[in-house]
């Protein structure tokens, strides 16, 4: 029986992952949840899990949550709620823990998963911000603490299952030529440029295939995510830049390929549906079910292919060129992404604006070596400062 800790538990990838662990009882134990803000989701969840440990990293919120549960009779709860950053620490790192779901969207989620992998558990990534800020070190401190690293996301575990059975603990190239990246293109793939403008939030986190957060949704939108993919790639897979393509794939079938020298060319492919990565990450090596339905290939008859266009999707060109810069260059475009993104989603600024503050953000604040963690989080402070201000001086009106 495995006990598992869902950093995340109200988003999309927590919901996702209880169902999974609901589907196989002997197998898996709901030990921690946690969540920001949600206190009526999480109220459910306790109530249906009924979790050791269920923490709320605003402590206002916690102690809602604690009267909640202990004024409802119908269902009497040994839950115990903690509250604050720490707590989320503790439940990460606790020694009875086995698996922790690191599913916390953003730089917030950075710590937890971190404290996760000092403590050297089974590790189930869904937070690519993780390595996107602290990227080489965040890898130094797996090997370091012996920690298992499986990726959730759907596209680095379909790279995952692509590569050799060994590769999790034996990061060696084995024949790898190139690792391709699908993407969907987003809801705007084809949306003439001219009317980019005009995009609203609600029409940019419509997603035409996946059922995610709003975040998420603008990322994908932007193509960020797939940028950020390629900067967490890079790190997962042991990869440089120049060998990681980005393939658009509009039905979402296959979710990404690896290709060797000998050419052959392996991929993933499955209905989208993130029950079935987490599914693969918690059982492996082994195989479990997910409750995704079969993949009916005579049904999808079509799947099409084309190249990602940079002028199209800036982000994704911002993206490759702070991995090439290196240093705390992804730290900065990370954290000028999250300012954006809020901006855009309070409609301080437009839809065309994200790069545009990302890519001034980027010029603006010094990029600095990497090799500590303080260093990193002073440059994702000052790069967020930055991006404030300018969204707040520029608000809907903003040019360079």
């Amino acid at each position: 029986m495995q006990q598992v800790t869902i950093l995340g538990a109200t988003g999309s990838i927590g919901t996702s992952s209880l169902n999974v662990i609901s589907q196989h009882p002997t197998k898996y134990s709901v030990y921690a949840v946690t969540a920001n803000t949600n206190v009526e989701k999480m109220l459910t969840i306790c109530q249906q899990y009924q979790p050791r440990y269920a923490v709320m990293s605003d402590k206002d919120c916690a102690q809602r949550l604690k009267l909640l549960l202990n004024g409802s009779p119908n269902y009497p709860s040994s839950t115990r709620v903690i509250g604050g950053k720490q707590a989320l620490l503790e439940v990460a790192s606790d020694d009875e823990v086995d698996t922790v779901i690191a599913a916390i969207v953003g730089s917030v989620g950075l710590m937890p998963t971190l404290a996760a992998v000092r403590s050297a558990k089974r590790v189930l990534l869904a937070n690519k911000e993780s390595l996107v800020m602290m990227g080489g070190l965040f890898m130094k401190e797996v090997a370091q603490h012996k920690a298992l690293l499986i990726p959730v996301d759907s596209e680095h575990n379909a790279i995952f299952q692509c590569l050799p059975v060994d590769y999790a603990e034996n990061q060696t190239k084995k024949g790898i030529n190139k690792i391709l990246l699908t993407g969907s293109g987003g809801p705007f793939r084809e949306l003439p440029l001219n009317e980019f403008d005009a995009v609203t939030p609600q029409r940019a986190i419509s997603h035409p295939n996946w059922s995610m957060g709003p975040k998420i949704s603008v990322d994908s939108a932007t193509m960020m995510n797939k940028g950020l993919e390629l900067i967490e790639a890079c790190w997962l897979f042991n990869i440089d830049e120049k060998n990681v393509d980005i393939v658009l794939h509009k039905q979402s079938i296959i979710h990404s390929m690896v290709a060797y020298n000998d050419g052959s060319v392996l991929a993933q492919m499955g209905n989208p549906d993130m029950r079935t990565p987490i599914a693969n990450a918690l059982a492996w090596p082994e195989r479990i079910t997910s409750g995704v339905k079969p993949l009916d290939l005579i049904q999808v008859s079509q799947l099409d292919f084309e190249t990602a266009d940079e002028k199209r999707f800036p982000c994704l060109k911002l993206a490759r060129d702070a991995f090439k810069e290196g240093g705390t260059s992804m730290t900065i475009l990370n954290a000028a992404n999250e300012v954006a993104v809020a901006s855009f989603l309070n409609k301080q600024i437009k839809f065309t604006d994200i790069p545009k503050l990302i890519d001034k953000t980027l010029q603006k604040i010094s990029s600095n070596a990497a090799h500590h963690l303080d260093v990193i989080l002073e440059d994702d402070r000052r790069a967020r400062e930055f991006a404030d201000r300018q969204s707040d001086v520029h608000n809907q009106q903003m040019s360079y």
